[in-house]
């Protein structure tokens, strides 16, 4: 028996020292600082070993943590400000050239196409893409007497969306995917293409080639456009 409580009288000792030394230190309110220890008077050794904090209220490494967290915000904010500017102007269709509600024309490089210049390099007969209205490969036509077209064909088959170049050999637009074929100026002559190619308006402005949306009757068949203006 004396055995007995002679356990459990040290149990008892060992869970008030538990105690005391637990309470010796307690934390302090954060109010915006860092965290930092306060220690009770009854603990010497605990008050030697606690954080110090300067008069000036400066903690130790707080410049530092301060600048790692401004680099942090700053590689979180940046992509999330530029992106929506990057979608918007990538959703965004390509501004008209001009007042005239048109879309300037413009060559393989990217430059506006002048139209004395695309006459000298190419004559009478000839049928050159550029790119068009919504981006779209889009035939100019040099006129026997030496003078453009004043419409532009696109380029685009009705049947599934291929290229279709121009033969000079057939004097026609022969598409090499599934053999659909056009006369001179775009209209379906075999398919399987069901309709024929879609029309755009060109006219000039201040020496540029504009192209604009063909919304009257289509001149081949007599018939409306079948495209969307």
């Amino acid at each position: 028996r004396a055995c007995i409580r002679t356990q459990e009288m040290l149990r008892t000792l060992a869970l008030f020292a538990a105690v005391a030394y637990a309470s010796a230190f307690s934390v302090a309110p954060m109010g915006g600082r860092a965290l930092s220890l306060k220690t009770s008077p009854r603990s010497g050794v605990a008050k030697c070993m606690a954080p110090v904090m300067a008069a000036d209220g400066f903690v130790p490494d707080a410049g530092r943590r301060g600048l790692m967290n401004a680099f942090l915000l700053g590689s979180i904010a940046g992509p999330v400000l530029v992106l929506p500017a990057v979608l918007i102007s990538y959703l965004t269709p390509a501004k008209a050239g001009g007042g005239g509600g048109g879309t300037l024309a413009k060559d393989a490089l990217g430059n506006e196409v002048k139209v004395a210049d695309w006459l000298k390099a190419n004559p009478a007969g000839s049928r050159k893409l550029v790119q068009g209205l919504k981006g779209d490969a889009t035939y100019l036509i040099t006129k026997e007497d030496g003078t453009l077209e004043d419409f532009g064909v696109n380029a685009v088959c009705t049947h599934l969306g291929c290229v279709v170049p121009w033969s000079k050999s057939l004097n026609k637009f022969a598409c090499p995917c599934h053999g659909s074929q056009y006369d001179k100026n775009g209209k379906v002559v075999r398919g399987p293409a069901p309709l024929s190619l879609a029309l755009a308006k060109r006219a000039d402005q201040d020496g540029l080639v504009v192209l604009s949306s063909w919304t009257e009757t289509d001149f081949r068949d007599g018939k409306p456009p079948w495209w969307k203006p």
